[in-house]
């Protein structure tokens, strides 16, 4: 299926690049239905590689290219299930997801996320699955879960912990701040920053570039520059299940989503 229209992304392939556009309002949450298109999006890529040469991954909403995991929908969920079945169901979700994510990092095409604005979380967790990031210099990106007494559960550690230093990394997962685009690119997390509204500009070129190579090489090479850290990422899920069994995450949900502010989450 060269082309698709889901409720909240979809996609189309031309010209040899593929484009997964993430179109849910507000901010692109990451919830079951959205979990569902984007197994459906992994499923098709088996196919799709042969036909294209690059992907690009960006957001038709203002406010950014994604807020991350729906945690109203992870609460209103697990208010009539036993302590257990809360585990059972965030552990599923987690394993989809991390399957999805794991086909997106390894698969044979040099993908490009372009981001603006919001890039937390789970959000940021998808982007970082993809070999580029080029971003605008509105997006900010962060890892708020610690206030809610978690760690990132897509992925996001063992892959920021392979892309960046140890410093950068535990600042970013340890205080909870967001970083802007400009300190992002010193970091080595962005390889191009644009201006505002300019990188899905600059991820398409990048994608045209990227056409004209061999796709046998480029796929050796990432194979060889980009090693998937399988072990690592299950040790997360094993962490994050933990961590969730808490009262206290329960009563971090309850607030952030009885919570009238924009961003309850960040200071």
């Amino acid at each position: 299926m060269n082309a698709y229209q889901g409720e909240n992304l979809s996609w189309e392939l031309a010209g040899g690049v593929l484009e997964l556009r993430l179109h849910r309002a507000p901010c692109n949450e990451i919830g079951s239905r959205t979990l569902e298109e984007l197994e459906r999006f992994a499923a098709a890529l088996a196919k799709l590689d042969t036909e294209a040469a690059a992907l690009v991954v960006y957001s038709a909403q203002p406010a950014g290219f994604s807020a991350g995991a729906d945690l109203r929908e992870l609460y209103s969920r697990a208010q009539d299930l036993s302590a257990g079945e809360r585990v059972r169901g965030v552990r599923d979700f987690l394993e989809r997801i991390h399957r999805v994510l794991t086909i997106l990092d390894a698969v044979p095409l040099t993908t490009i996320a372009a981001v603006h604005g919001v890039t937390f979380g789970g959000g940021f967790e998808v982007a970082l699955a993809c070999d580029l990031i080029i971003a605008d210099k509105t997006a900010r990106f962060c890892f708020p879960e610690l206030r809610l007494g978690l760690i990132p559960g897509f992925g996001g550690i063992p892959r920021l912990k392979r892309d960046l230093g140890n410093g950068v990394v535990r600042d970013i997962l340890l205080t909870g701040r967001s970083i802007n685009a400009s300190k992002a690119q010193a970091a080595g997390l962005v390889s191009q920053l644009t201006a505002e509204g300019e990188a899905l500009r600059a991820a398409r070129a990048t994608a045209r570039q990227i056409t004209k190579f061999d796709r046998a090489a480029s796929a050796a090479a990432k194979r060889f520059i980009k090693p998937i850290p399988q072990d690592e990422l299950q040790q997360e899920i094993e962490i994050f299940c933990d961590l969730f069994r808490s009262p206290g995450v329960q009563q971090a949900l309850r607030k952030f989503v009885e919570s009238t502010e924009a961003l309850p989450y960040l200071p």
